[in-house]
């Protein structure tokens, strides 16, 4: 299957889950979705980054939920690894004995949680890296080639719908037809949003991270979506300044 024609699918897969629920696409269809679709028993979502804390987003069941809270309290498992090397960690048995020596308490933690083989893929559109999506499987497994390009392609689309979610969503229903519109318009932001944070980095004088926590505070801020950030300081139409609030430069100010 050409890499186009597995996103395609993956956005259907994810938007009839999304239709299922009755709401926006959310990181939870994605959670949701990849777990129909896969040999595995659950998935949870972690947002991370190495300048503010990072927390659990979402989990498909129990399992799923302790493991993110595991990592991120241990501070070591798959889940730290693939976002510290930007990179899938596939663990396909806990039980191997050098994963016992590289996680010595998440290893014996996970396995008393009834996880078995767990799967980290790093939520990434160029430097940007705003989390990691985790699959479990309660006996161990490995995923062919089909399966962990499905898995990425999970982790693709994940990234997007997390990046362009509202910050201060309502969880009201979408409008008809907004959730399809949504599936069509993510595919063209992260060049955009990814362009903006690089542009950051130069009017703030701060690193990529930094700057990408910049961008999406302001709107949170605002409560714009980050799509919508983005664009502006493509545009010109919003600077930021490391001394001065965020300005504006069109007529709508």
């Amino acid at each position: 299957m050409t890499p186009n024609g597995r996103s395609s699918r993956i956005r259907v897969l994810v938007a009839e889950q999304a239709a299922r629920r009755g709401g926006r696409v959310g990181v939870v269809d994605v959670c949701t979705a990849a777990v129909a679709s896969l040999p595995v028993g659950g998935a949870g979502m972690s947002a991370m980054s190495r300048t503010t804390a990072s927390y659990p987003l979402c989990s498909t069941d129990g399992i799923s939920e302790q493991l993110e809270e595991l990592q991120l309290t241990l501070g070591e498992g798959p889940c730290v690894d693939a976002f510290t090397h930007g990179s899938a960690i596939l663990t396909p048995d806990l039980r191997t004995g050098e994963l016992q020596d590289c996680w010595p308490v998440f290893a014996d933690a996970a396995l008393e949680t009834g996880a078995r083989a767990v799967f980290a893929l790093p939520l990434q559109i160029g430097a940007i890296s705003p989390g990691v999506l985790d699959l479990y499987a309660q006996v161990p497994v490995r995923l062919n080639a089909e399966e962990l390009a499905d898995a990425l392609a999970f982790a693709e689309f994940a990234t997007l719908v997390l990046l362009d979610a509202r910050i201060d969503a309502t969880g009201e229903p979408p409008d008809d037809g907004a959730t399809k519109r949504h599936i069509e318009d993510l595919g063209g932001y992260r060049a955009e949003i990814s362009q903006a944070t690089g542009m950051l980095t130069v009017q703030l004088g701060v690193g990529i991270d930094e700057a990408f926590v910049r961008l999406r505070a302001y709107a949170y801020a605002q409560g714009h979506r980050l799509t919508v950030v983005a664009a502006d300081v493509v545009a010109r139409r919003l600077r930021f300044s490391p001394d001065t609030d965020p300005t504006r430069t069109d007529e709508d100010t």
